[in-house]
């Protein structure tokens, strides 16, 4: 986690590489922009640390790691941390205390200030008016938002609205934009080209021409489209929201970070990955990889079964047909090539799922695996251990080691989860994997996911080489050359 300063004299914390320079005497150090605010300090209006991407993999105990994802996920948005310890299975006290002895700040203060950097982060970009800002950073009220703006900034909404720079300010011609920032570098090309041949018909859409990412979303029991594309120049993705309201967005957009990733430290995982002969040369051309997460955790689990044991091209055209049975569809939206929200656990628990062109046995998987998400025996979430999310896995019907590895990866964010029994995996490490991603701990998925990538495509333009290229993508099978026909689906 960053180090932040805290300078008595005026009241403020800084991020590292602010140009103001406090004498060290006067200054504190602070773990986390929540624990200088828990100190009294307010963000700093030169280097805005507010503005910050916030790392939920921290130099800190698993338990306080998985809490931090939880509270990044709203766990303490209308629940108690009471109820968040309980989730991870610790008492409130032991939690708080974790907290802070690593955090510096109270899970419920952390949530605060989470609250805060959104609504401000929505005060600079967008001409919302404050009560929309307030339902969409989930205050439950407009006098809550008030008081909390106030507390951590020292200013109110109205102050900080006209205190934000006109050039850092996105302008949308249809939507609401804003910008999600995370810490640099961002493989983007990378992330699209591994996206483009799984993206669901109907539900997602990429274009690898332009850069650009779009799908349905659903937030307030409503549907509507997000659009997303890089500007590696602001350290941010740029958003484009459409939707009817805008009440709960924080979550949709938590929800848009893991999709893409946007929490990790690729130096950080960069350096430990790079330490292997074979990763080296793919790290060193294609810095920033990320490993793609999920919108909808259960829609990534549901691809992962329909993927086995066929082409990603075959898993596509499956996906696509269940979507046109059971999901869901949203008019308006053919021109984006978008048609259908993904289909709930509870319509496809007990459905007759065999009649997409499955067999029987991906059926009975597929089914077991929406009955148990559907009653609540099942969660996908990121507050559980590796150990257990596996177990819970494999003890599905057709859920192997492969497939409950590659669903922790992608629909849980568990960055160690390690699907050895991978045919590319083997290829690549020789036949015992397992050891030799032993050096990779605790980075595995961004490991298999350089190897699953393939070698770096380099071009020459203009007498220049391109430094981070989208890897040649087989049309017909969607596999890389690198590993045709075992890229996972």
């Amino acid at each position: 986690m960053r180090q932040y300063t805290g300078v008595v004299t005026t009241g403020i914390y800084c991020r590292p590489g602010c140009s103001g320079q406090p004498l060290e005497r006067n200054t504190r150090p602070y773990a986390s922009a929540a624990a200088a605010e828990a100190a009294g300090f307010r963000p700093c209006l030169r280097c805005r640390p507010d503005r910050e991407p916030v790392n939920g993999w921290i130099d800190a105990p698993e338990l306080v790691c998985r809490a931090l994802r939880a509270i990044a996920d709203g766990a303490l948005d209308g629940a108690t941390e009471d109820e968040l310890a309980a989730r991870l299975g610790v008492s409130a006290r032991h939690l708080r205390r974790m907290f802070e002895t690593h955090v510096g700040a109270t899970p419920a203060e952390v949530a605060r200030s989470r609250r805060a950097h959104f609504a401000r982060r929505m005060l600079d970009d967008t001409d919302l008016p404050f009560t929309k800002v307030s339902a969409a950073a989930g205050f439950n009220s407009v006098r809550q938002f008030n008081r909390v703006m106030k507390d951590v900034f020292r200013f109110t909404p109205h102050e900080l609205r006209a205190r934000r720079r006109a050039p850092g300010r996105v302008v949308a011609d249809g939507g609401l934009d804003l910008r999600m920032p995370y810490c640099p570098p961002l493989a983007w090309t990378s992330l699209l080209a591994f996206l483009a041949p799984r993206a669901i018909p109907g539900v997602e859409a990429v274009d690898l021409a332009h850069g650009t990412y779009r799908r349905v979303v659903e937030l307030a029991g409503a549907p509507g489209v997000v659009e997303a594309w890089d500007e590696p120049d602001q350290h941010a993705l740029r958003l484009r929201v459409h939707l009817p309201a805008f009440d709960g967005l924080v979550h949709l957009l938590a929800s848009i970070r893991r999709q893409f990733d946007l929490d990790a430290d690729p130096t950080e995982i960069d350096a430990v990955l790079a330490r292997d002969r074979t990763l080296r040369p793919l790290v060193r051309a294609r810095r920033g990889v990320r490993v793609p997460g999920a919108v909808d955790p259960f829609e990534v689990a549901v691809r992962a079964v329909l993927g086995q044991q066929v082409s990603v091209a075959g898993a596509t055209t499956l996906a696509g047909r269940l979507v046109e049975r059971f999901g869901t569809p949203v008019p308006g939206l053919a021109p984006l090539g978008l048609t259908h929200q993904f289909p709930v656990p509870e319509t496809l628990a007990g459905a007759d799922l065999a009649a997409v062109g499955i067999t029987k046995a991906r059926a009975r998987a597929l089914d077991a695996l929406a009955t148990a998400v559907a009653t609540g025996d099942l969660e996908l979430d990121r507050a559980r251990g590796l150990d257990e999310t596996l177990a819970e896995l494999q003890a599905l019907p057709g859920f192997g080691p492969w497939t409950a590895n590659y669903v922790a990866m992608r629909a849980c964010d568990e960055r160690d989860a390690f699907p050895a029994s991978d045919l590319g995996l083997r290829r690549a490490l020789g036949d015992d994997p397992v050891a030799r991603a032993e050096a990779w701990r605790p980075w595995r998925a961004y490991g298999a996911m350089q190897v699953w990538l393939g070698p770096p495509v380099r071009s020459v333009t203009n007498g220049s080489s391109a430094a981070e290229q989208s890897p040649k993508i087989d049309t017909l099978t969607g596999a890389f050359p690198l590993v045709r026909g075992v890229i996972p689906a």
